[in-house]
Parts: structure tokens; sequence; C-alpha cells
């Protein structure tokens, strides 16, 4: 039987743009020109006889009938995609992965070239953002989350909870810093978020008040500080672990807490899709060391 089907070209431009909520970015998904983009959505509203987005401060937003049309819509593709993948015997494809940007750049990006050697039928699209993406809205197939305490509501895997210690340059304390205490004469380093050196303290027995570290930056710039010698980094260890084996960075005490773990979290129907599938276990494989469990 005959169907009544829009172009394919035009709906593929707008379910891309519905996703980035942005005809720029859809562009730059798809390959093709922002005028394109334009030219598909407003062939495909003509066709439907409706609008199916309305301008936004930033970029455009689906109106409620476009909302409703690409939640029609987006099952159909992931059927396509499916069937398509199985016809394959390796998993290929886009996979886009969001993460938090100190994941990605101490522990995903240094492993790119051993994914490309994996899984080279598989693009990897990583996006460093403190920004939790929204998977209902396919914003990303996985994403990587920092939870402080306890497990994220989300169906999600651990992919690292990482012991938290005390790291310096090598040859950067003098030799007369000999106790967990003596800390307190040297700048201490930290994230901008809360000051971790108080719950570190507390587990090394610490007599003397915890002092507010003078700088609060974001973790990787912190590392960085510590690895040119500006003080003592707090952090956990899978982030420091490449600048340890370079010997850039080395532990200053035994005494270490955890706290808080990084977790993958898979979107509900790019999870059926089999490159999503390989590049989700291809992430736990290889941050297996990472794990105390």
């Amino acid at each position: 039987m005959s169907r009544t089907l829009p172009n394919l070209n035009a709906l593929r431009a707008f379910q891309a743009a519905a996703r980035h909520e942005s005809f720029s970015r859809a562009a730059d998904e798809l390959g093709v020109s922002h005028s394109a983009i334009s030219r598909h959505v407003r062939g495909l509203e003509a066709r439907l006889g409706v609008q199916l987005f309305r301008d936004a401060s930033r970029g455009v937003a689906l109106t409620a009938e476009g909302g409703h049309y690409l939640g029609r819509i987006t099952p159909a593709f992931d059927v396509i995609g499916e069937a398509t993948e199985g016809l394959a015997d390796t998993p290929s494809g886009r996979v886009v992965v969001n993460s938090e940007p100190v994941f990605a750049a101490k522990i995903v990006v240094p492993l790119l070239s051993k994914f490309q050697a994996d899984l080279p039928e598989i693009e990897l699209r990583l996006i460093g953002s403190n920004e939790l993406a929204d998977l209902d809205r396919y914003e990303a197939d996985l994403a990587i989350r920092y939870a402080k305490t306890g497990h994220l509501q989300e169906p999600s895997d651990l992919l690292s909870d990482a012991a938290i210690y005390p790291f310096a340059a090598p040859g950067y304390l003098k030799d007369d810093i000999l106790r967990p205490e003596d800390l307190v004469r040297v700048p201490l380093l930290r994230d901008r978020g809360p000051n971790i050196w108080i719950d570190w303290a507390a587990r090394a027995g610490w007599d003397v008040e915890v002092p507010d570290p003078p700088w609060r930056m974001r973790a990787a710039l912190a590392m960085e500080a510590a690895v040119h010698g500006a003080g003592v980094y707090l952090g956990a260890s899978d982030g420091t672990h490449l600048d340890e084996a370079a010997g850039r960075l080395v532990r200053v005490s035994d005494v270490s807490f955890r706290q808080g773990s990084f977790h993958l979290l898979t979107s509900g129907q790019a999870g059926r899709r089999k490159a999503v599938r390989s590049v989700r276990r291809w992430l736990l494989d290889h941050t297996q060391a990472l794990r105390s469990t």
C-alpha cells in the first residue's frame, strides 16, 4: 500500500534541528549548510501545514505541534537505524557521548587512539560539558556524570569511584613536611565546589584548623597548577593517573577517602543501537581499574 511520506531529508533536518534547538548545530551534524536546514524545515512546514519551530533567544524552540511530531517520528528513525545496524557485521555509525569535562579530558581523550583501533567503524563525538544532556530529547546517546553521594536517579553504570589523595609536583614539598597536618604550611588547591580538605583532614586526624585554600578553580586547572608547583592538589586519583604515571605528580600522603563517583547513563532508545551498546561496553571495560568493586 502506498504511503504518503514527507521528504526524508526534510525529516532528518527537522529531527536534528529539534534535538539541538539550533539550525546551525543541525547543519554541523548533518554536514550541510544552515540554509539547507532552513529550506528543508520550511518545506516540511508547508507540506504539513503547521509551524514546527518558533524563534527563541538562542536558536529555535519547538512549537506544541513540533514537539508532538518529533515524539512520533523519532521512534521510526530508531527502528530504521536498528534495522540498518542489524545488517552490518560490525557496529558502525555516530555515537554522541556527553561527559563531565575533567573525566573527558583526563580519562576518555587519552584513550581515543585505542578506541579508534578497537571500534574503527564508529564515529565517537565527545562533548565536554557540566550541563547534563537530556537523553530523552536525544541530545546525546551516552552521558558521563558525577554524583557526590549515592547514585543517579536514572539507570546507570558505575565508571569510577577512585579514592581522593593529595598530590604535588615531585620535590615540591620540603623535608620538614612529614605529617599530614604539616600541609597547612603550603598552598592548598581544590575545586570550586565544597572544601573537601575538611573531609580529608578529618580522615588524617589533623589537630589544627583547616585553612581555606587561597585559590579555587576548576579541577583540571587545579591539577595543572599542582603540576607546575603552585601548591598541593586534593582530588580523585582517576583524574591524576596519567600525571602520576608520567612523573608529573606524586601522592604526598597515603591518607585517602572516597566521595562521589562517575556514572555512565544510556539513553533508553539509543541503547538499543549496536554501536551505542558497543561504546558503553568499551567504556566500562577501559575504566575497570578505576572502580573499587
